[in-house]
């Protein structure tokens, strides 16, 4: 392209030497050039606009064929895919050509959409939309961060400062909407703020878990703007601006805004607040605390109980022992919530742990703090006494000691017996007993466990042998208590009654 001195100086050449080919050669160009500047000139100075011929593109024949394809797939079909169907159609060009081709086709057919749908205004019903946004400003120095919220219909607003922008503080300041408010709307219109965005999938914002179980516990919808499009929350973004502009610019003419730190400028914002929401909205021309309390009624009602937000709090899962361990310590729980999570709160004033449940926040269990290794049990927890010792009952594995252990605790008693005692082959031991049950009888077998248990006597031989008895075997008793006999009396008399003396005088010896 030649610039209008260049041109210029192409027809002087040209004026001077008459031919195409000495003026390409005194301007450094080619004749072809210079044949279409003076033809332009000459065209020019009788009224005549030039017109270039219109060339034909190699594309031109599936040109329709694209438009037809982007058309039916509103716009998502790509040129990769398109064109095997242009190559069959006829045409020849090269990839990127084609390319240019597609993307010229879906540029016209998503002008003609925004065309054929056009905008139009919100229309705002009565408790229905509450749209949320952070902002941010260096008041004094340091940044301070504005939570802002508007209810659509009645243009009622809440403007709040934080230190951040984090999950919790986010949550927090829309309960805090809610309270003021008097009610819950339906729907929550935010940006696509990264505290409360799990993920975006298919340009569909996936709420985080915690935003999700607040939205359940005050029964709202979460909703998300489109991405880059402020049409879509204008009413909040407009909201900021005026809050930056009408709030924080008079709090810059203090001496010390942040002589109250937050709560200072908190209590400026909530006496802002109630300043512009008793006067006339311009865009309404209504007054937002008049409409507010006609929409308030059609407001969700707010929970008994306002959600515990914040950092996440302790939670252990609770194992077989129906315990769950906190410090390298461990603490009993009732056994009937073997399995599920439980929340710990610990007191280190009262020096207290408590474990409640995560959602209700029934409390579950109390124990004073122990050191690590050590164990605090409540025998309540369970369902039955603490034994004092260990019970190592008898379970049957085979055939036999099923049939065994069915006779009923003396079989019991005379199998943990004869464990005790050393009996090494007892499976084989048992097997003759059943035996002689089947040959003796039930009861007679019974008979002669329980004497055998009695006796201390682990082998079937010694049951053989009660068993051979028929049931007369004598039975011991332990000694009883001393007999005593009340005897008549009798008289006596002493020894020296039968002494026998000599004729001499002496004593017989």
């Amino acid at each position: 392209m030649k610039n209008a001195k260049e041109r210029m100086d192409v027809i002087a050449a040209y004026r001077d030497v008459g031919t195409y080919r000495g003026a390409a050669a005194i301007c450094g160009t080619t004749h072809k050039t210079v044949r279409r500047i003076i033809e332009a000139h000459e065209a020019a100075g009788i009224g005549q606009v030039p017109t270039r011929p219109v060339r034909p593109r190699n594309y031109d024949e599936v040109a329709e064929l694209v438009a037809a394809k982007v058309a039916k797939t509103a716009g998502r079909i790509s040129a990769k895919r398109l064109l095997p169907a242009a190559r069959a159609a006829g045409y020849a060009g090269s990839d990127r050509n084609f390319r240019r081709l597609v993307a010229t086709a879906k540029r016209e057919w998503r002008q003609g959409q925004v065309r054929a749908g056009g905008r139009r205004p919100a229309v705002w019903s009565p408790g229905e939309v509450l749209a949320v946004d952070w902002g941010e400003e260096i008041l004094a120095g340091r940044k301070v961060h504005v939570f802002c919220a508007v209810l659509a219909w009645s243009r009622h607003r809440f403007v709040r400062f934080a230190a951040d922008e984090q999950q919790a503080t986010t949550l927090g300041m829309l309960a805090e909407c809610f309270e003021v408010l008097g009610g819950v709307p339906k729907v929550v219109l935010a940006d696509r703020m990264g505290c409360l965005k799990g993920g975006v999938v298919a340009n569909v914002v996936v709420p985080s878990p915690d935003y999700v179980r607040f939205a359940t516990h005050y029964r709202f919808r979460p909703d998300f703007c489109h991405a880059a499009d402020p049409e879509s929350k204008g009413i909040v973004e407009n909201l900021v601006g005026y809050a930056k502009d009408d709030l924080l610019v008079p709090l810059e003419l203090d001496d010390d805004p942040w002589a109250g730190g937050l709560a200072g400028l908190n209590e400026r914002a909530v006496a802002w607040c109630g300043e512009v929401n008793t006067a006339v909205h311009s865009e309404i021309h209504a007054i937002p605390e008049q409409r507010l309390a006609t929409e308030a009624e059609l407001l969700g009602e707010l929970p008994s109980l306002r959600l515990q937000v914040g950092p996440k709090p302790t939670t252990r899962k609770v194992d077989k022992l129906s315990c769950i361990r906190f410090a390298s310590a461990r603490y009993s729980v009732p056994n009937r919530l073997i399995g599920t999570t439980v929340t710990v709160l610990v007191d280190e004033r009262d020096r207290v742990l408590r474990v409640i449940e995560p959602v209700t926040g029934e409390v579950h269990a109390e124990h004073g703090l122990v050191a690590p290794g050590e164990v605090s049990i409540d025998d309540g927890h369970y369902d039955r006494p603490r034994p004092t010792t260990p019970h190592r009952g008898a379970r049957a594995r085979t055939a036999a000691e099923r049939e065994f252990l069915a006779l009923g605790p003396v079989a019991e008693q005379f199998l943990t017996g004869a464990a005790a005692a050393g009996v090494t082959k007892l499976g084989t031991e048992i097997a003759e007993i059943l035996t002689l049950g089947a040959a003796h009888g039930t009861d007679p077998l019974l008979a002669a466990l329980e004497r055998a248990v009695s006796f201390g006597r682990w082998r079937a031989d010694d049951v053989r042998s009660i068993l051979a008895t028929g049931g007369h075997a004598p039975r011991p008793t332990p000694a009883g208590q001393a007999l005593v006999l009340t005897l008549p009396s009798v008289p006596t008399r002493s020894l020296d009654a039968y002494r026998i003396e000599g004729t001499d005088g002496g004593e017989v010896s």
